[in-house]
């Protein structure tokens, strides 16, 4: 009963992050991770899933990559975190609508205090994972895997 129970919360947990990531990559948060990750937990089940890790994971690696690359590659990156950590924190914050608002208020600021939260955190994920590339594909010196086909 338990390696059911496991199973399914496995599979569950696989396809919550797949969906979550499929989201954020038109949404602000961490799509590739968040596919990555759904992907490795899929892939200990399903064969289709094993195989999409090694894609995504290069695509990732590739990115990280890229956005390390140049100084001003950085300084974007870290201004779009600090943007998404600002923006997170006005959504929280959740002032009144301003006078030059078009649209009703109730459109002002849609989504409350956990849209803010989740915007917060991606900014704050964002600088975590800029470090980390940095530290590893300009600090060590290593490159992304090379793109197949």
């Amino acid at each position: 009963m338990t390696r059911r129970v496991k199973r399914v919360a496995l599979e569950v947990l696989g396809w919550l992050l797949v969906l979550v990531g499929l989201a954020a990559l038109v949404l602000p948060g961490p799509g590739l991770l968040c596919l990555f990750a759904g992907l490795v937990v899929l892939s200990q089940q399903y064969e289709w899933a094993e195989r999409r890790v090694d894609p995504v994971e290069r695509a990732a690696l590739q990115a990280a990559y890229e956005g390390v690359s140049t100084a001003p590659r950085i300084a974007m990156s870290v201004a779009g975190g600090a943007a998404l950590v600002a923006l997170g924190v006005l959504w929280m914050v959740s002032p009144d609508a301003p006078g030059w608002w078009p649209l009703r208020d109730s459109w002002w600021l849609v989504g409350g205090f956990w849209t803010g939260f989740s915007l917060a955190v991606s900014g704050v994920i964002s600088w975590g994972l800029i470090v980390y590339s940095y530290r590893r594909f300009r600090v060590r010196g290593e490159k992304p895997p090379a793109r197949r086909g």
